[in-house]
């Protein structure tokens, strides 16, 4: 059978001229639809094995690579998602049907539910992503489209000042406090800091260390801790045979809840997440005088692309060339 149902959609099976089974579904409920591209398939087959013609692959095909290949990423299912939506638009399209006036019926069709910029390119820089490795690793593609991204508005980097930091502090619970004074002295991110083990700990030698399958940039970090941090590990001896931070006696798995919302409330600090923590980290550094391509290091970002962000809260490296304009 050509063309079968399953449920209410229709499906497509036959074999192709090369030997292979082609078994997919349609996409649709409507017969006739399921038909034409039953037929549109047979013929891709038989030009592609008695022409030479070079296969053409689908949306759907490559996605399903993609998704295999990115499968260790931490924001797979947030792709999932956009995936979801692009599948409206893009279901049965051949990859080489996938045009200029098509992105941008998708860009449109994306901004127009009300959505801000930045979402709209996040997007778009996926189906990019997608099809630049269709390009460049899989050769399924000889060129692909000019897509060009909405402008972004500039965002301000939120940190605290010392007194901030100090108010809030005195609101939080002491599993939080104790989390949130490690981080303004170490800038780890969020799932460091609460999946962090006492066998990543060495007191001797004053480090801590974050495995490579543990951090964003997937390279490994040395952390140094000073005072502060040797203080907060060393309150924590003893809590938990494995894990440095716990909550009644079990590992702590988020810092960012109901506890910490409700102790920014108190402390009247608004605009603020957990992971502004590393920014105010950044920042602090950066004020007192710590050269970026050294934070670099210590926060673990692979370039200064991210560094640079704080370059603007220290103009101490400028001050020997400030009376250059002098006649």
């Amino acid at each position: 059978m050509s063309i079968y149902k399953r449920k209410e959609t229709w499906w497509i099976q036959f074999t192709a001229p090369d030997g292979s089974r082609v078994q997919q579904s349609a996409g649709t409920q409507i017969k006739q639809e399921a038909q034409e591209l039953h037929d549109k398939l047979k013929a891709e087959a038989w030009r592609v094995k008695n022409l030479g013609a070079k296969p053409r692959y689908t949306w759907q095909e490559a996605v399903v690579r993609w998704l295999t290949e990115q499968s260790h990423k931490k924001s797979i299912e947030t792709d999932k998602v956009r995936l979801r939506w692009l599948d409206m638009h893009l279901n049965n399209f051949k990859l080489d049907e996938i045009t200029k006036p098509k992105i941008d019926a998708i860009k449109n069709g994306k901004k127009n539910e009300g959505v801000s910029n930045a979402t709209v390119n996040r997007t778009l820089a996926l189906l990019r992503s997608i099809l630049n490795r269709a390009k460049h690793d899989w050769e399924w593609l000889d060129s692909t489209p000019n897509i060009r991204l909405f402008p972004e508005k500039a965002t301000r980097i939120r940190w605290l000042s010392h007194e901030e930091s100090d108010r809030l502090i005195e609101e939080l619970p002491e599993h939080l406090k104790a989390m949130t004074c490690f981080t303004l002295a170490t800038g780890l991110r969020e799932s460091n800091v609460t999946g962090l083990q006492w066998n990543q700990i060495d007191l001797q030698r004053r480090c801590a260390w974050i495995h490579a399958d543990q951090a964003k940039g997937k390279k490994a970090i040395a952390v140094p801790l000073n005072k502060e941090a040797l203080k907060i590990i060393e309150q924590q001896i003893d809590k938990h045979d494995t894990h440095v931070f716990t909550y009644k006696g079990n590992p702590v798995t988020r810092a960012n809840n109901h506890a910490w919302e409700k102790a920014l409330i108190r402390a009247n600090i608004t605009d603020f997440r957990w992971h502004d923590l590393r920014h105010t980290w950044a920042s602090w550094h950066v004020q007192n005088g710590t050269p970026l391509h050294v934070l670099k290091e210590l926060g673990g970002w692979s370039d200064l692309t991210m560094v640079l962000r704080y370059a603007h809260l220290s103009s101490k490296h400028l001050e020997e060339y400030a009376g250059n304009s002098n006649l």
